[in-house]
């Protein structure tokens, strides 16, 4: 499905999955499958990743080394349930503050609930608003991540060109994604599991395979390393560099604002 992948300037804007949709509709059907899959979040992540989406989280919050003193200020976007931003506080000591952004009311709420019961509603803050149109002012914060959902946005270079204005002078963008697979043997595999297995396991958990095949499409559509790479430095950013996981299934993409 490699020729299916949209390059570095544009595509996915009118992408929903493999079906070309008019411009502006593409957002509110992606919000409609979130809405669909938010209780269900970490059960999603697991059938995507084959479990593995844990271990990159990881993996990227290692990568960020969260600065363990106050001031310290994150931004997490499509971070709804919180997954990253728990993870970021954690890891600076319980001394960073990070944002939660997502523009999915159902996600946020879950995120809210369960800062609450980590006793970790101090660090945060969770904003509904859109990564295209960012409600923070110019310079505000020091790390801008977001885990697999930059594919979802419509107009991604949109949204890079926001994550550079609201980091400050020496702040890091961390985008954690699914990616091209770069490895002959895995990608048939993963080709298999993701178009055949998900969505059905999908229709298991929630009774409806239709957004779990939309995820699994819009993984294809998405660029791959070498595009997306070349979308962060269009938005401005320095040192530009990615580093795959488990054979490049995902990356992780990182850049300075220097």
């Amino acid at each position: 499905m490699t020729d299916a992948r949209t390059g570095a300037h544009g595509g996915m804007e009118t992408s929903y999955g493999f079906r070309q949709v008019a411009d502006g509709e593409k957002q509110g059907l992606v919000n409609d499958v979130f809405h669909k899959v938010a209780k269900r979040y970490d059960i999603m992540n697991d059938v995507m990743s084959a479990g593995m989406h844990r271990v990159w989280k990881d993996a990227m919050i290692a990568a960020l080394s969260p600065r363990k003193e106050e001031g310290y200020k994150t931004l997490d976007v499509a971070g709804g349930t919180g997954d990253i931003a728990f993870r970021i506080v954690e890891a600076s000591g319980r001394k960073a503050h990070t944002t939660v952004l997502d523009i999915n009311g159902s996600m946020l709420a879950l995120g809210a609930e369960r800062a609450a019961k980590k006793k970790l509603s101090d660090n945060l803050d969770f904003v509904e608003a859109n990564a295209e149109s960012l409600p923070f002012e110019n310079n505000s914060f020091d790390a801008y991540t977001v885990a697999f959902g930059i594919r979802n946005v419509p107009r991604i270079d949109v949204a890079l060109s926001e994550a550079y204005r609201v980091l400050k002078r020496g702040g890091r963008l961390l985008v954690l994604e699914f990616s091209e697979v770069e490895m002959p043997l895995l990608d048939k595999f993963y080709e298999e599991w993701s178009f055949k297995a998900i969505p059905q396991f999908g229709k298991m958990i929630t009774g409806d395979a239709e957004p779990y095949q939309y995820l699994v499409e819009s993984i294809r559509k998405f660029p791959n390393q070498e595009n997306f790479a070349t979308m962060i430095r269009e938005a401005g950013f320095s040192r530009v560099s990615y580093t795959n996981y488990t054979g490049g299934i995902a990356a992780l993409h990182s850049g300075w604002k220097l």
